[in-house]
């Protein structure tokens, strides 16, 4: 049997979902994005990314323009309900002819943490990738001491494969880096199982889950 290469590169188009829209990441999003970042708590989530916390809303915009001119593609996940940008994830490792991708440069800011807006964006990169595009592997790492990105990856389904020791050098320290993934023969389990979460009929008032995303 032959395997063909995915279809393409993620394009800079729409991924939208009940909850969340995912758009290409530009200049529009910046105010929204340095709002959550600089609010009470916002600038601790950037302990374990590639770069700080903004200082200015001038930086993060010189941020967005470096980013959309780099290999890696970047999406802002803005919530439905108020139009506000709460976050950011990329697409990275981008490799068709392998069929294979990683979601990597994941801020989910306060608001949208630990909510199904995150689990849908998530879930709307996975579907894009496996549904869509044909890829065979879908990546998430993290650094090995990031006990919540860990934990996060095993609730969504990613199957751990080990560590890459002193994989680099970050803000000064040495990384060891966590693997993990989901292949296209796990996929429609783990599709059924995102949308049966997802439903509205799984939340209460308040947005609150009535079960928990059984994936395992």
């Amino acid at each position: 049997m032959t395997l063909q290469p995915a279809k393409s590169a993620p394009q800079k188009i729409v991924l939208d979902g009940r909850y969340v829209r995912l758009e290409p990441l530009a200049q529009k999003h910046a105010a929204d994005l340095y709002a959550v970042s600089t609010m009470d708590g916002g600038a601790e989530r950037y302990r374990w990314l590639f770069s700080d916390a903004p200082t200015s809303l001038a930086q993060l915009e010189a941020r967005i323009a470096e980013a959309d001119a780099g290999p890696d593609r970047y999406v802002a996940i803005v919530d439905k309900a108020t139009g506000k940008a709460l976050g950011q994830q990329g697409w990275m490792r981008i490799r068709p002819e392998h069929g294979s991708i990683e979601i990597g440069g994941v801020y989910w800011g306060l608001p949208m943490a630990r909510t199904r807006l995150a689990t849908e964006a998530l879930y709307l990169f996975a579907r894009h990738a496996f549904d869509d595009l044909g890829y065979r592997r879908f990546e998430w790492k993290c650094n090995d001491r990031n006990e919540p990105s860990k934990a996060a990856a095993t609730r969504f389904g990613f199957t751990f494969e080990g560590i890459f020791r002193n994989d680099m050098i970050l803000k000064g320290e040495s990384r060891d880096t966590a693997w993990f993934s989901m292949i296209d023969s796990e996929w429609s389990a783990l599709r059924a199982e995102y949308e049966r979460w997802l439903n509205p009929d799984n939340f209460d008032a308040a947005g609150q889950q009535k079960s928990k995303l059984a994936v395992r």
